[in-house]
């Protein structure tokens, strides 16, 4: 209802705005299109939470699904941007718009923030100390085996951290999952997943090992140093995934920004590492790797892998070349000792004994992401070929391999022993034959007809 009071008189506007409120305004003064500006956006912000789906508490609408997997992303990598973040915990997303959101809502609430770029232009997120106690809420993991921030990072682009968090995503391969609210054509996605298969070009979804619980990245290795200098090697990614067969494996990404020696120089501080003792519960001297990790299963140290990152920097020969360098100056690290032993076997034999040494695996960036971590993406220092990684873990030619080849020369020897002695008993010392065995014996009591020699006629 509308009351005029002359020509510039009041008007008085019932204007609904969320929940309604009734907005005076004054037509034909300043005062009249301010409060118009102030009330069209209160009414954007409303309209904007009602399409997002949003809350007072959470304005953006994201969910709490999300932003436990936001939590769970950062606690791990702790830099990544927001399709990183989608491709590792819910590829199964159209798009990484519900993770931005998530990550905006956690930032309201002081948990996450962001400090830059990537080198691409895609906005870097990272947690606050508020967040880092809740990414170990999410992780279940202590507190203080969280690391630290990594603030700062995102100001210069962070190129070590996203090449690290791409082989993190490209070893972990997260099978997608159906999403929530959004509704998707099932019949759709089954008829495109389908042609995809059927193309003699497709690429088919290869399985991943672990989930992203099963990484942790900036892992410290303390050594024993004097005074303030404080000496250690810092791995860049670990993954623990016994159910995969893999209780420990040490991940480190190479950006072939800085010269061989210096990664090879990185394996020397590693056998250091893994040579220092401690006191087990009964006081024995035991490795002190073994507080930290499970056994491997095998014999020697855990195994660290070096995933090569040249991008545009280091052509095929190049890159070929500085893996040689690197494998020739580690060799004393990754070849083990030479012991020789006797067994059966009449030919020089002997194994290799694997307890002081680091098994060392080379593969690139782009190969897991063609081939993934369960194919033939690994070169084993010594092995001269490509392998799986269950191959690749594995020692040919230590202790239990000879063992193996001494069993069975002695089953040969064996059988081949048992065949001369049964060829040595012949009919002459009163041995038998086993088919005459079951023959017929002619009874000696038995009347026979005597038989007629046939004797030459005599000539005449």
């Amino acid at each position: 209802m509308c009351c005029l009071w002359g020509v510039a008189g009041w008007v008085r506007i019932r204007a609904r705005v969320r929940g309604g409120c009734a907005v005076a305004l004054r037509s034909g003064s300043g005062r009249t299109a301010q409060l118009r500006r102030r009330s069209a956006q209160e009414l954007g912000r409303a309209e904007g939470a009602d399409a997002l789906g949003g809350s007072k508490t959470y304005p953006y609408g994201s969910t709490s699904t999300v932003r436990s997997h936001v939590l769970a992303a950062l606690g791990v990598l702790k830099v990544a941007t927001a399709d990183q973040i989608r491709r590792l915990t819910c590829p199964g997303h159209k798009d990484n718009k519900a993770v931005r959101n998530a990550c905006l809502d956690l930032a309201k609430h002081g948990l996450t923030l962001s400090e830059g770029n990537a080198r691409d232009g895609q906005k870097l997120w990272g947690l606050t100390p508020h967040g880092l106690d809740a990414a170990a809420e999410a992780l279940a993991r202590p507190a203080s085996g969280m690391g630290g921030t990594a603030r700062g990072a995102g100001r210069s682009g962070a190129p070590h951290a996203m090449a690290v968090n791409e082989t993190v995503i490209a070893i972990t391969r997260t099978p997608p999952e159906p999403t929530r609210p959004v509704r998707r054509s099932q019949a759709a996605t089954f008829e495109a997943a389908d042609a995809m298969t059927s193309s003699p070009t497709a690429v088919k979804l290869r399985a991943g090992i672990g989930t992203v619980a099963s990484w942790s990245t900036e892992v410290a290795h303390n050594l024993p140093s004097t005074g303030r200098n404080r000496s250690a090697v810092q791995t860049d990614a670990v993954l623990h995934a016994p159910e995969a067969g893999v209780p420990v494996l040490l991940v480190e990404v190479d950006n072939c920004t800085e010269s061989a020696d210096v990664l090879a120089a990185k394996f020397d501080r590693y056998l250091r590492f893994f040579r220092l003792k401690a006191k087990d519960h009964q006081g024995h001297d035991a490795p002190l790797w073994r507080t930290l990790y499970p056994p491997t299963g095998c014999e020697g140290h855990p195994p660290i892998a070096v995933v090569f990152n040249p991008g545009t920097r280091l052509g095929e020969v190049a890159l070929k070349n500085r893996m040689n360098r690197v494998m020739d100056l580690t060799r004393n690290i990754w070849s083990g000792s030479y012991h020789r032993m006797g067994g059966y076997s009449q030919d020089e034999d002997g194994y290799y004994d694997y307890a002081d040494s680091i098994p060392i695996l080379f593969t690139t960036l782009e190969r897991l992401h063609t081939y993934g971590p369960l194919d033939a993406a690994w070169w084993r220092c010594g092995h001269g070929q490509w392998q799986t990684l269950e191959a690749a873990l594995t020692n040919p030619n230590d202790i239990h391999a000879w063992h193996q080849r001494d069993d069975e020369l002695r089953r040969r020897r064996e059988k081949q022993w048992g065949n001369e002695r049964q060829e040595a008993l012949s009919p002459a010392w009163g041995h038998r034959p086993a088919e005459s065995m079951d023959a017929p014996r002619p009874d000696r009591w038995s009347t026979q007809e005597p038989q007629v020699a046939n004797f030459p006629e005599p000539s005449p």
